[in-house]
Order: structure tokens, then C-alpha cells, then sequence
């Protein structure tokens, strides 16, 4: 399972790496990271400052969420559906 670092810590490693003062791969074993788990939050970091494309951690959060309201709707319409109709 992967380990959970706080925000603070993720904003702290993301400013060093975007100074440039060192390769990524150093500040990643520096940090006591992978390097891949740096690029994503380097990634993500980029998304949130609208510096490159993509979904922000809310609105996966917020489409989850529409998408699980949806499911319930549909549900809800279906057994109201059926219940005019009745059986047979």
C-alpha cells in the first residue's frame, strides 16, 4: 500500500524540484521518495496551477460523486418505473 505523505510535505518536495538546483531523481532519494511518486505530484501540482490539463483531485472527487448520484437516480427511476406498470 502506498504511504501517505502530508500536503505540506508534497508542496515542501514539489518547490525544491521546481528550483532546479538538483536533479529529480536526487531530491526524490533525498526526500526518501521514489522518483515516479515525485513526477506525479510535480504532475498534479501542474494540473492544480492550471499549468497543464487534466482534472484537479476535486473535480475527480466532485465527478465520483455525480457519477455515484446518477447510478442512484437511475435506480430509483427504474424501480418507479416498474412499479406504474406493475407486474405481468
Amino acid at each position: 500500500m502506498p504511504r501517505h505523505y502530508p500536503q505540506e510535505f508534497r508542496d515542501d518536495v514539489v518547490a525544491v524540484a521546481r528550483k532546479g538546483a538538483a536533479p529529480l531523481n536526487q531530491i526524490a532519494k533525498d526526500f526518501g521518495i521514489s522518483e515516479g511518486c515525485l513526477h506525479n505530484w510535480l504532475k498534479r501540482g501542474d494540473v492544480a496551477e492550471a499549468n497543464r490539463p487534466g482534472a484537479t483531485v476535486a473535480d475527480a472527487a466532485e465527478l465520483r460523486e455525480a457519477r455515484t448520484r446518477i447510478k442512484l437516480l437511475e435506480q430509483e427511476n427504474e424501480v418507479l418505473r416498474l412499479g406504474v406498470r406493475g407486474p405481468g
